[in-house]
This record gives structure tokens, C-alpha cells and sequence, in this order.
């Protein structure tokens, strides 16, 4: 053993063991090769701790408040209550222009009427001429004998009476349907009704007048002779004066004033369906005026 050997480590000098530690580059060069060798790792960090937190800010999920369902009540509220306002509107609309047409097609109803009323009543007026005629020659035995023509004619004509038909085909309609109710102007329903319902009454007066004829043929088969009733007719229908005087078939007074009673009762039952045909002529001219002025028809 050496005596460098045997020199303990705190006998040598401090410059010398400072000289044995490797120096930089041979540190630096131990450490490339190690590096070289081993296989580069990459050490991933968590970007995590970089980067900032953004929190999403949502509503609290907490339980409503009676607010809350007030204003979604009072939401759907409105628009279920504006929706049908839209609906009732729009349904307003379509009733008006029906109800618009139900009245344009009654007014042509009630001028057709007029039409037939003004023949109505110029054949009552001369019905009951006619018939006044006839009783004054059946009273009178005298006139009875020289007034043959002018007794056949009047027995055979002055009984005749025109059974009055109204137009009520938008009335029926109306009533049928169930529109009646679109007929909102509460004055237009009640002067529409007014003027049918008198109808009713003509009806019935006609149908007295209908039963009193039926009486007055029965008898007057008894007083006048056919074949000259068959002798008036003309080939157009017409029935034309007989210039020869002819005679009944009795000369029964009887019978004959019980033909003038019957002819009695049937021109009053004719003079009361006068006025009252009268009256619904002048209804209907002034339901016709109204009924334009109310819904603005030409």
C-alpha cells in the first residue's frame, strides 16, 4: 500500500477535491449522451390549470311563486280570449251578410205579393159591385123577369173570388232552417211578423166566404137553367152576356130569396176580406220601404 493510500480525506488539500469533481462540459456531455440514449418523453400538464373556469348561469330552479302562475295564467288567458274574439267576429260577420240576404230575398217575396195584392183587391172591389147588382135583382120580382141576361150573368160571375196566395218562400225558409234568429233588428222581425200573421186572418175569412158558395150552388142549380150557362161560354173561357132575356128554370120566389140570402151572406163575408186585404197591401208597401232603409238595399 502506497502512501497515497493510506492519506485520509482530511489531509488532502480542499484545491485538490475540488479538483476531482467532473467539470461542467464533462457533466454536460455526461448528460447529452444520457439523454440521447433514453427516449424523449413529453410531460403533459393539465391545461386545466391555465385555463379559466366559466360558469353558466341558469335560473334557480326553485319552487313558483303565485306570481309566476298568474302571469302564465293571465297569458293564456288572453290568447285563448283574444282567439275568440277573432272567432265570435268573424261569425258576426258571415250572420250579418246572411242575415243581408235572408232580407233581399224577402223583400222580392213581398213585391211579388204586392203585385198579386193589387189584383186581390181591384177583384173584390168589383166582386162586391157585382154582387150588390145581383141581390137588388133577386129581391125584386119585377127586375127578375126583365133582366134575364144581366141575372144569369151576375149568378154565375159575382160568386167568383180569387183565393190569395202570399209568397212566404224566405219566411218558410227562415222557419225551417232555424235562421229565423239571424233576423237580429228586433223592429224588422216584428213588422215581418205582423204582416204574415194577417194572412191568417184573410185565410179565414176566405174560407167562410168558401162555405157560404157552397150553399149558394146548391141552391142555384135549383134556379138557373145550364144550358145557358153552357150557352155564355166562349172558346177563350170568357163568359159573355146572353141578349135574349132568358128565363130561370122556377119561378118560385122562395127559392129564389133563399138564393138572395146565401148571395147576402157571401158579399159581407166579401166586403170584410176588403179592408183586410187593404191593410196587408199597405203593410206590405211599408214593410218593403223599412226592411230597405234598415239593411241599406238599392
Amino acid at each position: 500500500m502506497s502512501e497515497e493510500d493510506n492519506i485520509s480525506p482530511e489531509e488532502i488539500p480542499q484545491e485538490q477535491l475540488v479538483s476531482k469533481e467532473p467539470s461542467d462540459e464533462t457533466t454536460s456531455s455526461a448528460e447529452s449522451i444520457i439523454e440521447a440514449e433514453q427516449p424523449q418523453t413529453t410531460n403533459y400538464k393539465p391545461e386545466t390549470e391555465n385555463m379559466e373556469v366559466h360558469h353558466h348561469t341558469h335560473p334557480a330552479h326553485g319552487k313558483k311563486t303565485w306570481k309566476d302562475y298568474f302571469w302564465e295564467f293571465l297569458m293564456l288567458f288572453l290568447a285563448v280570449f283574444c282567439g275568440f274574439l277573432a272567432e265570435y267576429q268573424l261569425e258576426h260577420v258571415i250572420e250579418h251578410q246572411r242575415e243581408k240576404e235572408f232580407i233581399r230575398s224577402m223583400v222580392e217575396d213581398l213585391k211579388d205579393d204586392q203585385e198579386k195584392l193589387n189584383i186581390y183587391v181591384a177583384d173584390l172591389q168589383s166582386g162586391v159591385k157585382r154582387m150588390d147588382t145581383l141581390i137588388n135583382i133577386l129581391v125584386n120580382n119585377s127586375l127578375i123577369k126583365t133582366n134575364g141576361n144581366q141575372l144569369y150573368y151576375l149568378g154565375r160571375m159575382s160568386p167568383r173570388i180569387i183565393i190569395f196566395s202570399n209568397n212566404n218562400r224566405t219566411l218558410e225558409q227562415l222557419k225551417n232552417s232555424g235562421s229565423f234568429r239571424l233576423i237580429r233588428n228586433t223592429g224588422a222581425s216584428n213588422k215581418i211578423m205582423t204582416y204574415y200573421n194577417g194572412f191568417h186572418y184573410t185565410k179565414q175569412l176566405e174560407d167562410l166566404y168558401l162555405n157560404e158558395f157552397e150553399e149558394y150552388k146548391k141552391i142555384a142549380s135549383k134556379v138557373f137553367d145550364p144550358a145557358i150557362f153552357r150557352m155564355m161560354e166562349k172558346e177563350n173561357g170568357e163568359i159573355s152576356r146572353e141578349a135574349n132575356n132568358p128565363a130561370l128554370r122556377t119561378t118560385d120566389m122562395e127559392l129564389v130569396k133563399e138564393l138572395g140570402i146565401y148571395a147576402v151572406y157571401m158579399n159581407g163575408s166579401r166586403r170584410s176580406i176588403l179592408p183586410a186585404a187593404i191593410a196587408l197591401q199597405k203593410n206590405g208597401e211599408e214593410l218593403i220601404t223599412y226592411l230597405k232603409k234598415e239593411y241599406h238595399l238599392e
